[in-house]
């Protein structure tokens, strides 16, 4: 029996030893497994697309550095809406970690799920990125005006009776800080330019607005004449005529559009006889050598009130015809006005002499002094003799004539005209008027006060100065008595001082040879100088400070015509 029992107890063992030496075995190999499976990366793993599956990291670290650090330095395009530039990652601090891209795919892991994935499974995964934020933030501050864009707001105009609508223009600027976040998340290989977050500043005004009025009201008033009547009279107003009168203004969100009055009147009464005002504006003229007011009076024309409403009623009736009546009006100018203008007494009388032997420069200056002759210049208005003279030319009565030109004497077109213009700037000085702009002449005429004279170039040279006093001014201009005239009718408020100082850098002539076609040969002579002129001028109210004006004449030279 012991030994039966001795027995058993051998084979017990014996069982337990084999089964200990099998799990013993089959430990290690599972470690080993586990320790293979460790030591390369899981089988068909990818990396942005390139396959390092069952390689050592050390491979996949070469194999990823060659595949993917060039992608990580192209340049991403950057987008927003359909402008788009680019940028350079190692400027704005963006690369890739390999290394970092790399841990935990290797390393002794026992969990038999891992260990199967590494050894049969596929894994996709995108590369570590490092971003440097304060670099990619400076990039995009510095890319960002590019895609702005600014608030513009929409306006509506006519082009001749063409109604044009410029639409309006949402702004746009980056929104930087989602910017950041956005690029930082995917600047690495975009397959399309990468949409930056904007915020967006949108008209006060929309499109929709404009378009509406467009449609119902702008389109329809130019869609064909429009008729005005009163029953005796009518005038038809074509779509050119209401464009004109027609204006438009962005108030708000609103947009209005508004006919004016005045111009609509203006537009019938050149349509019909019956619709021009017979009320007459008071005048003031030279009567029996002293200005006189020749009385207003008032009269009949179309009446205001509700005009323009009644003219867009019927661009939206299908007989495009408004019933319109007339009314008592005031003309602008009534005798009480013109009275209160001031237009009384002579405060200035200018005169030169003129060389008479040149009867075509004396044509010239009849016709500039008729033009001029009851030209009335109001408070607060500029004179400028180039518009009351012009258009300078021989179908308004001017005869070419000597002109000096580039130190030259040659002929021109009005020439002699200088002389109204010299005449015009001393009645301006000497009445205390503000001068607005003149130009000596290059050399001076005795006839002209030196330093207080003025010359005229169509389109170039002009002279002007500005009524600075509470009363209107009457220029009266002629030629006469070998001398040209000019006298001013107002009311007199500046006293004025003028004071000449002497003459000073002299300069002598010397020879000037001159190539032009229409040489005129000139024996020369006069001395060049510099010379100061100061003027002085007080009111009742005030007193101006002195101003000095300086002015360097050129010598006479003598000028030798030569090919």
């Amino acid at each position: 029996m012991d030994n039966v029992k001795r027995g058993r107890q051998r084979k017990s063992r014996r069982g337990w030893y084999i089964a200990g030496a099998s799990a013993l075995l089959a430990c290690g190999l599972y470690g080993g497994a586990a320790a293979y499976a460790g030591t390369q990366i899981p089988a068909n793993t990818t990396v942005h697309g390139v396959n390092i599956g069952s390689l050592s990291p050390e491979a996949a670290r070469q194999l990823l550095e060659s595949k993917l650090k060039p992608l990580a330095t192209e340049p991403v395009a950057l987008a927003v809406g359909k402008k788009t530039e680019n940028l350079k990652p190692s400027k704005a601090g963006l690369a890739i970690d390999v290394d970092a891209t790399l841990e935990g795919l290797t390393g002794f892991n026992m969990n038999p799920a891992t260990i199967v994935e590494r050894l049969t499974g596929s894994l996709s995964v995108e590369p570590v990125t490092t971003i440097d934020e304060a670099k990619l933030r400076e990039a995009l501050v510095k890319l960002a005006p590019k895609f702005a864009t600014e608030t513009a707001e929409g306006k509506l105009a006519f082009d001749g009776a063409k109604p044009e609508l410029t639409k309006p223009v949402t702004g746009i600027e980056v929104d930087l800080d989602a910017a950041v976040k956005t690029v930082g998340a995917s600047w690495f290989a975009p397959v399309d330019p990468v949409e930056l977050p904007v915020n967006k500043q949108e008209p006060k005004v929309s499109t929709e607005t404009f378009e509406k009025l467009l449609d119902d009201t702008v389109e329809p008033l130019v869609a064909g004449p429009v008729k005005l009547t009163d029953g005796t009279s009518t005038a038809s107003l074509s779509p050119a005529q209401l464009a004109a009168v027609t204006s438009f203004k962005n108030e708000g969100d609103k947009v209005t559009m508004s006919l004016d009055t005045d111009k609509l009147i203006a537009a019938a009464a050149e349509g019909a006889d019956g619709f021009k005002s017979t009320a007459k504006d008071a005048q003031i003229v030279l009567a029996g050598g002293a200005p006189k007011v020749i009385p207003s009076r008032t009269g009949k024309s179309i009446d205001p009130d509700g005009l323009a409403d009644k003219v867009l009623a019927a661009s939206q009736d299908p007989e495009r015809t408004a019933k319109i009546s007339l009314t008592t009006v005031e003309p602008e100018l009534t005798t009480e006005k013109a009275k209160a203008l001031g237009v009384k007494k002579e405060i200035v009388h200018f005169s030169t002499p003129y060389p008479a032997a040149d009867t075509i420069r004396t044509k010239n200056l009849l016709a500039g002094s008729r033009r001029l002759n009851g030209v009335i210049v109001k408070p607060g208005e500029t004179f400028s003799l180039e518009k009351a003279l012009g258009p300078i030319t021989a179908a308004n009565g001017y005869y070419g004539s000597g002109v000096v030109v580039n130190g030259f004497a040659t002929e021109a077109v009005g020439g002699g005209l200088s002389q109204i213009s010299t005449q015009m700037y001393n009645a301006g000085f000497l009445a205390g008027y503000d001068d607005i702009t003149h130009k000596p002449h290059s050399r001076w005429f005795d006839r002209y006060p030196a330093g207080r004279e003025a010359t005229l170039w169509e389109g170039q040279v002009d002279m002007a100065w500005k009524n600075n006093t509470p009363y209107a001014v009457m220029v009266e201009a002629w030629v006469g008595g070998g001398r040209v005239h000019t006298r001013l009718w107002s009311t007199p408020y500046w006293s004025v001082t003028s004071k000449s100082s002497a003459k000073y850098n002299f300069t002598n002539p010397g020879t000037e040879r001159n190539s032009a076609s229409n040489c005129k040969p000139e024996s020369g002579g006069k001395q060049g100088f510099s010379i100061n002129v100061t003027r002085t001028r007080t009111s009742a109210e005030k007193t101006l400070p002195a101003e000095t004006k300086s002015w360097t004449y050129s010598p006479w030279n003598k000028v030798v015509c030569e090919k």
